[in-house]
Formats: structure tokens, C-alpha cells, sequence
């Protein structure tokens, strides 16, 4: 069994003591992601720009582990005010188009009272045919 830990490069990641995604023989299991920026480590105020980030954060260590969002099998929603959902839609919907995922939204109180979105999710890379095409 082949297991890579991938780091985003976080500051979170060595304090909390956690990876950004674990990759374990074609499966990846991308840990909660919130929407910081980490160019600036700042936290947008708007939750559809917070989702965006933390999904271009997943595609990064999706990417790592040489897979995509399209990719993606199963994805939680996790937001403190579900009043903001309907906000994000467009923002998953276009993220999650062709990989039409599972996916559950939960209401809970996340880390830090600014965050409003934090993303979970688990892909499955499909090793590619290996020999000539029939």
C-alpha cells in the first residue's frame, strides 16, 4: 500500500499536526479547506469568494497527487450559517459539473469566527491503460 502525505504549505498544517491530503493507492482525501487566501493569509469576507479559494486550495493538492476535480467521488459542505449556501451554488456547480460528486452540506460552527466555508473532500485517481488500445 502506497501512502503520500501532500502539503499545501500551510502554517496550519505543522501546527495542527495534519496534511492538506493523504494519497493511499489512488485514493485521495483532501482535509477540511477553508477559503484563505495564502498568498496573503487573509480571509475574504464573502463566502462565494471564501469557496473559491478553498476549491482552488483542493484543486492544488488534487493536482500534487496527479488527479483533478473532476476526479472527486465525495464532497462535504460544512458552513456555520447555512443561510449562505444558495450563495455558493454557481461556485460548486461549475467546480463539480462533469464529476457530479455525492455530497452532503452540514451546518456547524467552523474554526475561527470569519470562516464561512470549509470543504472536504475525496477523490479516486483511475490509473491510466497501461499497454495498446484495443
Amino acid at each position: 500500500m502506497a501512502r503520500r502525505l501532500i502539503s499545501t504549505g500551510s502554517p496550519f498544517e505543522a501546527k495542527i499536526g495534519y496534511s492538506r491530503a493523504v494519497d493511499v493507492d489512488g485514493w485521495i482525501f483532501v482535509a477540511g479547506t477553508t477559503g484563505y487566501d495564502y498568498a496573503t493569509m487573509t480571509m475574504p469576507a464573502a463566502v462565494e469568494t471564501q469557496c473559491a479559494n478553498a476549491l482552488g486550495t483542493i484543486a492544488a493538492a488534487l493536482a500534487e497527487a496527479g488527479a483533478t476535480l473532476d476526479d472527486v467521488v465525495r464532497v462535504r459542505y460544512i458552513l456555520p450559517d447555512p443561510a449562505d449556501w444558495p450563495a455558493c451554488w454557481p461556485v460548486v456547480s461549475a467546480a463539480f459539473a462533469r464529476a457530479r460528486p455525492a455530497a452532503t452540506m452540514i451546518s456547524a460552527g467552523l474554526q475561527e469566527p470569519e470562516m464561512k466555508i470549509e470543504i472536504e473532500v475525496t477523490a479516486r485517481r483511475i490509473a491510466a491503460p497501461q499497454g495498446p488500445m484495443p
